[in-house]
């Protein structure tokens, strides 16, 4: 089985290696043609029939068309058996100038493999016309040529080949030259022009024909180009200068390759021979230097400049050469023309760079002019501008002092520019300007200066150590070290201010620092001198006023003075049962530390033993009664009332207020077992003078209060019956107390307080209650100032 299995692969190979040379057993190739330039698609053969294949073994057999050059330029339909052009074939771009033209190609067929071969005869067309290379072609015969000579012309070419190819050469009809077509070796042809007559150029200079090339196309196709014949002239005549000798005068400031004059030679010979060029003939050194000559115009021009205190004259000699070798000369006289052509010159002797400002008259420079003209020319007029603080003085012959007219000031102009202009008295007149810097130094005359005055700065209290709080600066004038300012703290007026303590300055930049934590309560402002110093020699100084405001914060908290709030016995307020609404039971005093808004206080009851039995007035502290009292209100009350600041964020304290109601004055009064207590304990001498006076203060006030509200009970009945407060017996318009009912009345009522007419007496009108509807809000009660009137009040 093995020797089986090995045999079956070894004989396979072997029928595909007789079948491809079988395949290629037929050398002799099939062979077609076509034109070239046809289109696409066109029919070439049949191949079915031309191979000896049966029709659809093409299909069958997968058969194909491959070019050598690898182009696809065939098409085979399979279906049809038909070979057709893929593409339009040129016979030009594919074989060039070969001949004949042949595509090779295989047939191809896959099963079994077999090729033929296959040859495509592209035949040429007459598509091309002979082209010259150029246009026109130029010919130059000398007139002494004789007849029978030939001259060579330029081919055309034909990308064509064979018949369509280039074929002759032809040129118009003349009696002087005729054509031949000569065929060379590499297969080209070649025109050749002939001479058949004696050239005279007197007669006639120039000849123009139109050589034509033919190919043998049907019809032919033909190509043209000028041939231009000139008749060269043979020379036998010499150049002539029309002037010789020539002279001119040139001035001596003439710029460089300015024409001096234009020379000119004539020949009657034409053409090359009649063509004259033109040179500088056996010149010196000097005059190749100084002039040169255009040799095809003649024209002598300037290249180096004249100097008419060195040569007055030149004496030039020229030649004109014609083409044929003969030359002419002639001569040139070239005087030179003086002018003022000479600047003045100014030189430097002595220079100072820098001059120390406030100086007195000193020198500058000493300097020299002079100018290489004479005569007028070599005259000078030396000047500086009026404007600066300079002055030029004459010394010997001609040397110039420059000095200065007066003490300068840096501080106004630190830099001269001093323009010395020097002219002659020539024409037209030539001057010449040299440029002075003279700096002025710096001397220490300008003490510094404050940009204020005087300066305000503000920082507020319980700043950080070391805060920057503002600066002062100062500027001078000066230069370098005389304008490096330096400050510093100068002592103060008050030696009891410690200003050591409390600022610091930065010497460099004056930056002024806090160096504690200021506090408004103990220094709200404070003022010192600040000192500037320059670094000159000898050293100026200056001083500016600082003005530091501390502005506060709120950092200290309402203090209350009355009543104290110590370890003593509690202050007890007597209240008598009749008072009527709106009786004045104490007043809280309290003071605050700070200042402006911070220190605004206001009151508010927080807790009481009844509510809405008291009220506080909010701006000054007065605690009254809001509503008639009862037999069943408490005869102990206790009221706890708030003083907050108006600061941000606010601050606040309390207080408590003990009132005791009593039905009269003479009721005797049992203090509290806590009072008792505290009255043991010695008290303290201050605390017992401000009992003392502010127990006077409110017996008094409540001594005016039961007058006053005696004299209204007499009054009431009259009140009582008009129903409601008149508004015309004052100026005032009515306003409303409210009074809570939280107490011990059942209802809230709302009562009218009106001014009498008599706005001097601030008397109260209290009517009846109008309607139940007040409200109660946590328990506090506020009084609050009337916009319209301060007598009116309404408590709530």
């Amino acid at each position: 089985m093995e020797t089986l299995e090995r045999i079956q692969p070894n004989r396979q190979v072997t029928t595909f290696i007789l079948m491809v040379i079988l395949s290629q057993a037929n050398p002799a190739p099939i062979r077609y043609s076509v034109l070239e330039e046809t289109e696409s698609g066109s029919f070439i053969a049949h191949l079915t029939k031309d191979l000896g294949l049966e029709i659809g073994e093409l299909k069958a057999r997968s058969a194909r068309v491959v070019c050598d050059d690898d182009k696809q330029r065939l098409l085979l339909d399979r279906q049809t058996g038909d070979l057709l052009l893929r593409e339009k074939l040129d016979r030009e771009d594919i074989c060039g100038s070969d001949e004949p033209c042949v595509l090779h190609f295989q047939v191809f067929l896959e099963t079994p493999v077999q090729f033929f071969e296959g040859e495509l005869l592209i035949q040429d067309i007459n598509d091309h016309s002979p082209v010259f290379p150029n246009r026109e072609m130029l010919l130059k015969i000398p007139e002494n040529s004789q007849p029978g000579t030939v001259f060579p012309l330029k081919l055309a070419q034909d990308l064509d080949v064979g018949s369509n190819g280039l074929q002759k050469y032809t040129i118009n009809a003349n009696s002087h030259f005729h054509v031949l077509t000569r065929n060379h070796s590499d297969g080209k042809k070649y025109p050749d022009l002939v001479q058949d007559k004696v050239l005279d150029r007197e007669e006639q200079s120039e000849f123009s024909l139109t050589l034509m090339a033919l190919d043998g196309g049907s019809p032919p196709r033909s190509g043209t180009s000028m041939v231009r014949i000139l008749i060269m002239d043979v020379n036998d005549n010499a150049p002539e200068f029309v002037h010789t000798p020539y002279e001119v005068q040139v001035l001596e400031n003439s710029p460089l390759d300015s024409l001096i004059l234009t020379v000119l030679a004539r020949d009657v010979d034409a053409g090359n021979f009649g063509t004259v060029s033109y040179s500088l003939f056996q010149a010196s050194e000097e005059i190749k230097q100084t002039f040169s000559i255009n040799e095809v115009t003649g024209e002598i021009r300037l290249t180096k400049k004249l100097d008419f205190e060195q040569i007055k004259s030149y004496h030039v000699e020229t030649e004109a050469t014609d083409g044929g070798g003969l030359s002419g000369k002639g001569t040139v006289v070239i005087e030179v023309v003086d002018v003022n052509d000479n600047a003045p010159e100014l030189t430097i002797s002595s220079l100072i760079s820098s001059i120390p400002e406030n100086a007195p008259e000193t020198v500058v420079s000493i300097f020299r002019i002079r100018d290489r003209d004479s005569g007028d020319n070599g005259k000078m007029i030396c000047s500086i501008p009026d404007n600066l603080p300079f002055i030029l003085k004459p010394t010997f012959k001609n040397f110039y002092t420059l000095v200065t007219d007066s003490p300068l000031d840096r501080e106004s102009q630190a830099e001269y520019i001093i323009t010395i202009t020097v002219t002659d008295m020539g024409t037209p007149r030539l001057k010449t300007e040299h440029n002075i810097t003279m700096l002025v130094s710096d001397v220490n005359d300008n003490a510094p200066a404050f940009t204020q005055t005087s300066y305000t700065l503000w920082v507020r209290e319980n700043n950080s150590p070391a805060l920057h709080i503002g600066s002062v600066s100062a500027t001078d004038t000066d230069a370098g070290a005389n304008a490096q300012v330096t400050y510093s703290l100068l002592p103060p007026p008050d030696p009891l201010v410690p200003l050591a303590s409390l600022v610091s300055i930065n010497p460099d930049n004056g930056h002024l620092f806090a160096l504690t934590s200021l506090d408004y309560e103990a220094l709200r402002a404070f003022e010192f001198h600040v000192g500037a110093t320059d670094r000159g020699s000898p050293a100026l100084s200056s001083q500016a006023l600082v003005r530091v405001l501390v502005a506060d914060t709120n950092d200290n908290a309402p203090f209350v003075l009355y009543p104290l709030q110590n370890a003593s016995a509690p202050c007890t307020e007597l209240v008598p049962r009749a008072a009527e609404p709106g009786y004045l039971v104490t007043k809280v005093v309290a003071v605050d530390g700070d200042a402006g808004q911070n220190a605004w206080l206001s009151y508010q009851l927080l807790k009481a033993t009844e509510p809405g039995l008291f009220g506080v007035w909010a701006h000054n502290g007065e605690v009254r009664t809001a509503r008639l009292l009862s037999e069943r209100d408490a005869p102990k009350q206790r009221l706890v009332v708030l003083v907050k600041d108006n600061g941000e964020p606010p601050l606040s304290a309390s207080v408590t207020l003990h009132v005791l109601l009593v039905d009269g004055f003479s009721q005797p009064y049992l203090p509290a077992p806590e009072a008792e207590a505290a009255a043991a304990a010695p008290a303290d001498p201050l605390t017992v003078y401000l009992v003392v006076a502010l127990a006077s203060v409110s017996s008094l006030f409540l001594f005016s209060v039961l007058v006053f509200v005696a004299v209204r009970l007499c009054r009431r009945g009259g009140a009582a019956s008009a129903g409601r407060c008149p508004v015309a017996e004052g100026h005032f318009p009515g306003h409303l107390v409210d009074v809570s009912g939280t107490g011990t009345l059942s209802k809230s009522y709302q009562y009218e307080v009106c001014l009498t007419g008599d706005h001097r007496t601030g008397e109260f009108k209290f009517l009846k209650p109008i309607f139940p509807n007040l409200l109660v809000q946590d328990n506090e009660r506020e009084i609050k100032e009337s916009p319209n009137s301060r007598n009116s009040f309404v408590f709530s």
